[in-house]
Order: structure tokens, then C-alpha cells, then sequence
């Protein structure tokens, strides 16, 4: 069987072979032929790579709103708009941050959470409640083999005195 023959695909020629079954993907119900019939090809599966966020330079923010200053002829300000993928709503904001004057909020903003820096203190004290952890650790340890010794020398003299006992 070679490839054009693995793309054929048998389609019913009348309502008796339908009975019961369905279509194969890719065929209309209009195409009764009975012959075989091509099957369109399917679109690729792999999924695309996320959408990234654009950002905007101040540059280009200050470009845009000049543009949009000399456009005085109707319908040029929504061609501008429509050439450069933007929205009125960002003209809106724009202005009003050129209107506040201030550069830091023409320029783009990192979003999420700020990062934090450490705390040189918190690190310090997590060093000393592990070195804490440790010594009280030890200390348990020490005290069962002092109870383990008091516990054999009470056992020796007992069996001691006991020796002493049966000899005299």
C-alpha cells in the first residue's frame, strides 16, 4: 500500500450502509459518490509558545502621542491606532502619565511581586536555632548515658554487695 492509498477513505453510497455508523473526520454528507475521497489534512497539534506581555519604551510612548497630535484629518487617529496594534485606551493612560510629568511612569513597570533582599539578621538566627537543634541534641544523648552508667554502677554494687554477702 503505498501513500495515496492510505489517504482514501470509503464513504457509505446510500442511507442502508449509514445505518448505525458515522462519517469518517473530514468528509460532508453531500459527497455520495461511493468512490473513495480524499481527507483534508489535519492542522498541527504542538502547542505555541505563551503570549508574552508587550512593553513599551518611553521612547516610543512619546513617539505615538506625537503622532497622534498631528493627525487632524478624521479617521487618521483610528488608522494610526490600527497600523501600530493599539488601543485608545492606552493613548488615554499615556497622556495622563505625560501629564504628570514624571518619566518613571512612561517607562515600563515589572509586574508580580517585588523581589525581597535577605535579611542578613533572619539568616543569623536560623543559623543559631540549628546550632540550638544540635547541642540540645547532644545534651539528651549525654543525659540517657549518664542514666545508662548510674543504672551499671548500681547493678555492680548491688551484685557486690551481695558477693560480700555470700562469702562472709
Amino acid at each position: 500500500m503505498n501513500k495515496k492509498d492510505s489517504m482514501l477513505v470509503h464513504v457509505p453510497s446510500g442511507p442502508e450502509e449509514m445505518e448505525g455508523a458515522r462519517r469518517a473526520t473530514g468528509i460532508s454528507s453531500g459527497d455520495r459518490t461511493g468512490g473513495p475521497v480524499s481527507v483534508s489534512v489535519v492542522p498541527d497539534p504542538e502547542v505555541r509558545e505563551k503570549a508574552t506581555r508587550r512593553r513599551f519604551t518611553a521612547a516610543y510612548k512619546r513617539r505615538i502621542l506625537r503622532e497622534t497630535e498631528t493627525c487632524k484629518e478624521t479617521r487618521q487617529l483610528g488608522a494610526l491606532l490600527r497600523r501600530e496594534g493599539l488601543y485608545s485606551s492606552n493613548l488615554n493612560t499615556w497622556r495622563r502619565q505625560a501629564e504628570q510629568g514624571t518619566l518613571d511612569a512612561l517607562s515600563p513597570k515589572k509586574r508580580g511581586p517585588k523581589e525581597k533582599k535577605p535579611d542578613p539578621s533572619l539568616r543569623r538566627i536560623a543559623e543559631l536555632e540549628k546550632e540550638t537543634q544540635k547541642l540540645k541534641h547532644k545534651l539528651r544523648q549525654a543525659g540517657l548515658i549518664i542514666k545508662a552508667q548510674k543504672k551499671i554502677a548500681e547493678i555492680f554494687r548491688t551484685s557486690l554487695d551481695q558477693n560480700e554477702e555470700t562469702t562472709s
